[in-house]
């Protein structure tokens, strides 16, 4: 050869991986021909006082990577085409490229093109009280980390999942924790894990909804949920809430005939009120009568501060006619993306085939830790010790705002989870109130785009999980200057 090849005893790679990459490099910058002849790898690990094995390492790795071929009889040399260059696309000069034509939407992608892409930025401020987040600090890391080494020492996750409904020791524990926990009627064979609620929601309107179907759906209500309704063709019927929740008697003088419902009967988002038991019950009567759905979306039952706890819709009504869904987004933490739906008997088949089709699986190894951590235990005992520490913020919020703002303010939503809604006693735009919070270090979130009609404005919705009480009463303190006695 016709350069020199040095090797380094102290560096940390090893020898055969220091020839390799000096052989590498020399064929990549030319000093290597193609069609020139290596030396043996006996002559070679002679001249460098190494082993014929560590050159012989060395020469595989390049054969296998395209590098090197081998001849009979006439040695290794330099391949004619490199890998590189295989990867290369020829220059061809075809003159001056025309403008491609527009591409083409379909009906459902020109429905996505007018809808904003972040429909609610979330304020970056010291003192945040946006939603949707737990307090990611008190998660016991420290316990998910051993049930993923767990699985991790083991290689059985690594395969695709046979079943697409879900992984089947996770929907069993599911089951059982929903059972108690919420007095929800199913069975493993019920349950499909999804990737959070929002493919349960774009399943559910692929599969049950027309072009042109009516979805009733509490106003205001989740906006995330009325997007995919509208990206799918529904027309969108709102239906007005009040402190007892959704407004069964509106409901039912409806004329266009109503094939879904749309609720979030255990803490309404966003104004957080509860759905009563005697509407609960008006409710499923009167989709028995009627042949609609239910989707009920359940998604932070489990933080209740007052009162008894109400069943679910799908208990009350033995799961003939509601759509059950729940997440651990907002249990455990956000990138999760675990959740799941407990389906009627005769749409399990039909679901099964459309969660196939769209991605096959939710990821094994997250379903497999999941599964140890409900059944030992763990999850009850999280919730548990999170329901205290919210309910101290919630009390520390609602004291906060009440000793600031007096009558000038209504609280929603203040008893059940994770977070009120409050309306202000002000002039203020919205826009401008957030404008000025932000400039003091407060962030804050406006329900006015949970409206499907017109907003009656000067509402936020305020989360207090990820906030200590210091930090909450230093926030409305300062939203308090904001905001003069008029």
């Amino acid at each position: 050869m016709d350069f020199a090849l040095a090797l380094d005893s102290q560096s940390p790679s090893p020898y055969y991986q220091q020839i390799y990459e000096a052989l590498r490099q020399a064929i990549l910058t030319g000093r290597l021909n193609p069609r020139q002849r290596l030396p043996s790898t006996r002559s070679l690990a002679s001249s460098l006082g190494v082993s014929r094995a560590t050159v012989t390492q060395s020469y595989d790795q390049l054969l296998s990577e395209g590098y090197l071929q081998t001849a009979v009889g006439a040695g290794t040399y330099v391949c004619d085409q490199l890998p590189e260059d295989l990867l290369r696309a020829p220059d061809l000069d075809v003159g001056p490229a025309p403008s491609p034509p527009p591409v083409a939407l379909s009906t459902y992608g020109c429905r996505l093109r007018d809808f904003a892409d972040s429909p609610t930025p979330e304020p970056a401020a010291p003192i945040s009280f946006r939603y949707g987040r737990p307090a990611l600090d008190q998660f016991p890391l420290e316990i998910w980390r051993q049930l993923l080494s767990r699985y991790c020492r083991r290689g059985d996750w690594l395969d695709y999942a046979t079943d697409p409904m879900g992984y089947w020791p996770l929907r069993d524990a599911i089951a059982t924790y929903l059972g108690q926990a919420r007095a929800v009627q199913c069975q493993p064979d019920h349950i499909l894990i999804t990737n959070g609620t929002q493919q349960a929601l774009d399943l559910t309107t692929r599969l049950l909804l027309s072009d042109g179907d009516t979805v009733a759906l509490e106003e205001p209500s989740y906006l995330s949920a009325r997007r995919v309704f509208t990206s799918q063709g529904a027309v969108l019927h709102p239906m007005p809430v009040d402190e007892a929740g959704l407004n069964i008697e509106a409901l039912a003088q409806t004329k266009d005939p109503i094939r879904l419902v749309y609720v979030t009967p255990s803490h309404q988002f966003p104004t957080g009120v509860v759905l009563s038991l005697p509407r609960r019950l008006a409710l499923l009567a009167w989709a028995q009568q009627t042949g609609s759905l239910i989707f009920e979306d359940d998604y932070d039952s489990e933080y209740r501060y007052a009162g008894r706890p109400i069943p679910a819709l799908q208990g009350l009504g033995k799961g003939q006619s509601v759509l059950y869904v729940g997440t651990f987004s907002k249990v455990l933490f956000p990138s999760l993306r675990v959740g799941y739906m407990v389906l009627p008997p005769d749409l399990v088949p039909i679901f099964r085939r459309a969660k196939w089709l769209s991605d096959r699986q939710v990821p094994g190894l997250e379903q497999a830790v999941l599964a140890d951590f409900i059944a030992e235990g763990h999850l009850e005992r999280h919730i548990r010790r999170m329901r205290s520490l919210y309910d101290r913020r919630r009390q520390a919020l609602v004291a906060a705002l009440t000793e600031h703002f007096r009558h000038r303010i209504t609280i929603l939503g203040e008893n059940a989870g994770l977070h009120v809604m409050v309306r202000f006693d002000t002039t203020i735009p919205d826009a401008d109130l957030i404008a000025k919070a932000a400039q003091v270090g407060v962030g804050l979130i406006a329900a006015s785009p949970q409206y499907q009609g017109p907003s009656p404005g000067h509402e936020f919705i305020f989360s207090y999980t990820e906030l200590d009480k210091e930090a909450i009463a230093s926030g409305i303190e300062r939203l308090a200057a904001l905001i003069p006695a008029e």
